[in-house]
């Protein structure tokens, strides 16, 4: 990863505005509440016609009783290793704290690796502006300390040019333009972390037991076996009554985002709980979305006295429960023993290729042409309806016109029947199909 900014502190200090400003939009949740961030964020930025990686990262604490101490710890350490150039963040407001002096002790390791600027933030006034000196007393860096406003911009130009001057190459406007887009998501604590620490061999995302860990949408670059794209862990999506905290809205809303940015959305459910009534809303959201589906039943090896029959049961029962959606494939597997995660990733690539897929016009008609002959639409009111071509239109979704002479009398049954004819004859497994009939 080239041109890599890596935004690190103690909590509250202002990370994730500065964050949002360097990307010129608001990616990572703010709150005032201390440990809103804990797993490492990017983003791309662009100064004077270089382009950068930006990288949120949690609250550097020791000695809280925070339960995710230790994990975002790790991750502020990973960000470190992989940035080019690291911003400290202190808070001018506060003033020097025993935290700043404690973090500043770690950065010292990598004052001969990279170089570390002192950012004191909320100096947004000339008096704040001038109290930034007391942060000298860290002796880290650079030596100079850059005061900025990262909510109001002030500052961040005159340290974007410093930070800037450490790169050699122009950088890549969007690295992940053109690159397939898969969303997890699911209800909290179904194993959508674990999913993405298996296939990305580290701990991308905090895992823990406890629901809501996860409370961003985390994107991170897959690429191995073959296979290339950005990988979504979002924050598990409960019901809107169970919703009671701000952060929990905004993380549901940023869950939302990220499905309508995708190609392809992995719903995870908990085998241990079957499909519920939440479940059974995401996949309803992601078809209104014209989604790529793929249906993954995580936790398999938790169930016990399984029999041959005992998966097609449990597929019968999902494809009951998200009538009339029957177009999602289904895979069983367990992120803790990695069974069949690799079946799994195969299967959304699969989906993604269907949903790109294009139909040449002669094909179409040769089969489907054939297919109306067979079985054409009734009648309606003694009106004849005939089909006479079909072609499939240039969308991002597959989306077939079919030519007729009285398109007002197709019935919505005969539809049906035409999609699962397509989907038959062409393979456009996990992917929605849209039929509009043109007058001919």
């Amino acid at each position: 990863m080239q041109n890599t900014i890596a935004i690190v502190g103690r909590p509250n200090v202002g990370k994730s505005t500065l964050f949002n400003r360097l990307v010129g939009e608001r990616k990572a949740i703010m709150d005032n509440q201390s440990g809103v961030t804990r797993d490492r964020h990017y983003g791309y930025g662009e100064w004077t016609g270089k382009y950068f990686t930006v990288i949120d990262t949690g609250g550097y604490v020791v000695g809280s009783d925070d339960v995710f101490e230790e994990s975002i710890r790790r991750q502020v350490k990973l960000a470190i290793d992989e940035a080019d150039v690291v911003l400290f963040m202190v808070d001018v407001d506060a003033g020097l704290h025993p935290l700043d002096e404690e973090f500043a002790n770690v950065l010292r390791r990598y004052e001969d690796k990279k170089p570390i600027y002192l950012v004191a933030n909320k100096a947004d006034s000339t008096a704040r502006y001038q109290a930034a000196g007391e942060f000298y007393a860290l002796g880290l860096g650079t030596g100079d300390i850059f005061p900025i406003s990262s909510q109001s911009g002030s500052g961040t130009g005159e340290l974007l040019d410093a930070v800037i001057s450490h790169f050699e190459e122009e950088g890549v406007e969007d690295p992940d333009a053109g690159i397939p887009r898969i969303t997890v998501m699911g209800r909290p604590n179904v194993g959508k972390s674990s999913l993405v620490n298996v296939l990305l061999g580290e701990e991308r995302s905090i895992v823990t037991d406890i629901a809501g860990t996860t409370r961003d949408a985390i994107h991170t670059r897959y690429n191995a076996f073959g296979n290339e794209f950005i990988l979504i862990d979002t924050a598990g999506l409960r019901r809107k009554a169970r919703v009671d905290e701000d952060i929990e809205f905004y993380s549901n809303l940023r869950s939302l985002r990220a499905m309508e940015e995708s190609d392809v959305v992995i719903v995870m459910l908990d085998a241990t709980r079957g499909i519920e009534a939440q479940d059974v809303s995401i996949i309803g959201l992601a078809d209104r979305n014209r989604k790529g589906i793929v249906i993954l039943v995580n936790k398999w090896d938790l169930i016990e006295n399984k029999e041959s029959n005992t998966a097609k049961e449990f597929e019968d029962q999902i494809y009951e429960k998200i009538k009339p959606i029957s177009y999602p494939p289904i895979v069983f597997t367990s992120a803790i023993t990695k069974q069949r995660v690799h079946k799994a990733i195969e299967t959304v690539m699969q989906v993604y290729e269907n949903k790109r897929k294009k139909v040449p016009t002669s094909e179409l008609n040769e089969v489907m042409l054939r297919e109306i002959e067979a079985y054409p639409p009734p009648s309606t009111k003694g009106k004849m309806v005939r089909i006479k071509y079909v072609t499939q239109l240039p969308t991002h979704n597959p989306v077939f016109a079919f030519f007729c002479n009285l398109p007002q009398y197709v019935k919505e049954s005969y539809t049906r029947y035409l999609e699962n004819r397509l989907r038959e004859n062409f393979d456009f497994t996990g992917v929605p199909i849209g039929i509009v009939y043109r007058k001919k």
